[in-house]
């Protein structure tokens, strides 16, 4: 006669286990419920509002033991009839895309280097990417100011060695624009492709120049996909906050620099139109969604991929 021992805290030991997977799925997402879920919602319910004197009309009102719910379209009907808003989603997605792209060519060099040098270099060079964050966001956008304005240090250095004759405008043009959001946003491309290309398997590199591979091609066709998943990540990191970016734009852009971050200030604090700017709030969330959504969908399917 066989018997089977059975352990009597297996079952409370899966019960315990469920509920501490659950507890660490809630948390994460509790925290998107209550700083992302509710505020846009409270925006996209403004965006539906209609506009009062000084302030904006309730979409809900409660009068006579009825509920009224009244919904006002208007707002997004003009952001497709306005082609203000349409050049500016037009700008901060073609400078948001420029910069995503010279950070990429900068910054896959750099971490390149980073993860083939010895190990105990590399902590003091990460240290090195993350050094400007040791000073305030603000401060560094306004050094930039006395670099480039026509009586800054670029402008007198090249003065002084007699390579210009005059003043280069530098200052409240595209370039100051780019060159402000490259600086400011240039470690957050570098470090997910650090993190990625340092753990690559250096055998992987051997094996395709013993079958004959030139080291060139085998960068390409090895190292290149082999990394691809840092760069979306840094290219997520980089595009995404660039398309709202108010800050940089205000102090080192001009008029031919209008990004949508403007638009919002001027709908909310200058012309006091809370709904136009909440519709333009919406539409931006919703462009900034979208590329997040593909990158979560390529992450599945490479996860689901590499498994057996």
């Amino acid at each position: 006669m066989s018997t089977s021992i059975r352990n009597p805290l297996s079952f409370y030991d899966k019960i315990s286990g469920n509920w501490g997977r659950a507890a660490v799925i809630s948390v994460p997402m509790l925290f998107l419920l209550v700083f992302f879920l509710l505020p846009f919602l409270v925006v996209f319910k403004i965006s539906l509002s209609e506009m009062d004197v000084v302030f904006f009309k309730d979409v809900l009102a409660f009068a006579d033991n009825a509920l009224t719910v009244k919904l006002n379209f208007g707002n997004y009907f003009s952001l497709t009839q306005d082609t203000l808003y349409l050049q500016t989603y037009l700008s901060s997605i073609k400078f948001a895309a420029i910069t995503t792209l010279i950070c990429l060519s900068i910054a896959y060099p750099f971490a390149y280097f980073m993860a083939r040098s010895p190990a105990d270099k590399r902590p003091a060079l990460l240290m090195l990417v993350m050094l400007p964050f040791w000073t305030s966001f603000l401060l560094r956008v306004y050094a930039w100011k006395m670099l480039l304005s026509d009586a800054g240090v670029f402008n007198n250095v090249l003065l002084s060695l007699g390579l210009i004759s005059e003043p280069i405008k530098m200052m409240n043009t595209p370039f100051s624009l780019v060159l402000g959001m490259v600086y400011t946003y240039l470690p957050f491309m570098i470090l997910p492709l650090y993190a990625n290309l340092v753990k690559m398997d250096l055998r992987l590199l051997e094996a395709a120049q013993d079958l004959g591979a030139t080291p060139w091609k085998a960068f390409w066709m090895v190292t290149v996909p082999l990394s691809k998943s840092g760069i979306i990540a840094g290219s997520m990191l980089v595009f995404i906050p660039c398309i709202g970016e108010f800050v940089i734009p205000e102090l080192l852009g001009g008029p031919e620099t209008l990004m949508i971050g403007r638009v919002l200030w001027d709908e909310f604090f200058s012309n006091n139109d809370w709904p136009m700017a909440a519709s333009v709030a919406v539409v931006m969330v919703l462009l900034i969604i979208v590329p997040l959504a593909l990158f979560n969908k390529y992450q599945a399917e490479s996860t689901q991929g590499g498994r057996p």
